[in-house]
């Protein structure tokens, strides 16, 4: 089967650098592919990307070495197995709460007898290879958000849960079960309490962490404190953020206002 490139670094207490992609466009998802990125996660929760959108995007991203996960809408079995048999290599499950959710979105990526996952890998076979079926609980990657009030009360033992590989951190939320408006928890002391508390869970544990910024500047602090899963931007920052430096560049020349763009979360 294909190395899970990126799992095997986690394992071996690496980092890794990736973005996401809500971008409902194939030739977007074959673009960033090609670019220095270990994964890429296209988003099917909040990005624009439905089932069928995401059946042409993974192939796109196949063309390159670069790891494909996929976030999906919710902890429902059949949604992640869907996303595995579609070929990710792991799937980043929103919204984990408690021990028991943390058990059924492992339990959906695992063949048994580890897990309920049901056999057909129509697309992850040709991806993955012929020993797919036979390989696949130990090279498909399970990423798991703590990001409510709940999950910060239990993230202990979720992430004691068998089969877990990284607690991944969704700020805007998280910045809501603080308390805060969402995003804006970054420097507050709520805020940097509950992100010390998944840490320390995921290091008590052995298993990575991982988290969504905003800004380059947040990137590069989330890789100096050792993160293992650090997403740069997103695709749509990243485009806003290649326009706005293309029309500063130019913008002496013109004499129409600079209209600001909007703040995307």
């Amino acid at each position: 089967m294909r190395p899970n490139t990126t799992l095997r670094t986690w394992r071996a207490g690496g980092q890794t650098l990736g973005t996401w992609i809500g971008l409902a466009n194939t030739q977007v998802a074959e673009l960033m592919a090609n670019f220095d990125f270990d994964w890429l996660c296209v988003d099917t929760q909040h990005g624009l990307v439905d089932y069928a959108d995401l059946c042409n995007m993974l192939p796109a991203i196949s063309t390159t070495d670069t790891t494909p996960f996929v976030r999906v809408p919710w902890n429902e079995p059949y949604v992640i197995m869907r996303a595995l048999d579609a070929g990710a290599y792991g799937v980043v499950v929103p919204m984990i709460n408690t021990a028991e959710d943390a058990r059924r979105a492992v339990a959906a990526c695992k063949y048994p007898p580890e897990g309920m996952r049901s056999y057909g890998p129509s697309r992850a076979i040709i991806y993955g290879g012929p020993d797919y079926g036979q390989k696949a609980n130990d090279e498909i990657a399970v990423i798991l958000m703590v990001e409510t009030d709940e999950g910060l009360a239990n993230v202990e033992e979720i992430a004691a849960t068998p089969g877990v590989d990284c607690l991944f951190i969704g700020p805007s939320d998280l910045s809501l079960a603080v308390g805060l408006e969402p995003g804006k928890g970054w420097g507050e002391p709520a805020f940097n309490e509950a992100v010390a508390a998944i840490e320390a869970a995921c290091a008590r544990h052995g298993i990575a962490i991982g988290l969504y910024t905003h800004s380059t500047e947040l990137a590069i602090e989330f890789w100096q404190r050792g993160y293992h899963m650090v997403d740069l931007l997103g695709d749509s920052r990243l485009l806003a953020a290649g326009v706005r430096e293309a029309l500063s560049a130019i913008g002496h020349l013109r004499t129409k206002p600079d209209n600001s763009t909007p703040e995307l979360y």
